[in-house]
């Protein structure tokens, strides 16, 4: 597992990007959920944000690509507006502990 950050650092509503390796990552906490989602729009491949941590539509309420204004939901990553409608983010593996957000990898290494 690569820790991502402080249970504190993602407040909930709020979205955060962070690189692990090759792997750019949006954390974003939904009713008291972490998801975790690659930040690569299946449009065009490109990372969704324009600004630092710039995740969220202005609602609040989906996730938005800055390049094109396709609008994913929070829940599953599933596009419902916008050139890649129907497709997907892909979801990677969080753990949350009353301390830390885990991205769980493959490796065994890693545990």
């Amino acid at each position: 597992m690569i820790r991502l950050c402080a249970t504190s650092e993602l407040l909930e509503g709020q979205s955060r990007g962070f690189t692990v390796g090759e792997l750019k990552v949006i954390a974003v906490r939904r009713d008291g959920r972490t998801y975790l989602y690659e930040n690569r729009c299946p449009h065009r491949g490109v990372p969704l944000e324009w600004r630092p941590d710039q995740f969220l539509d202005d609602s609040g309420s989906l996730l938005q690509c800055a390049t094109h204004g396709a609008l994913f939901l929070i829940e599953s990553g599933e596009c419902v507006a916008g050139p890649c409608d129907g497709q997907t983010l892909r979801q990677l593996d969080a753990v949350e502990d009353k301390d830390s957000i885990w991205l769980q990898t493959d490796r065994q290494s890693d545990s």
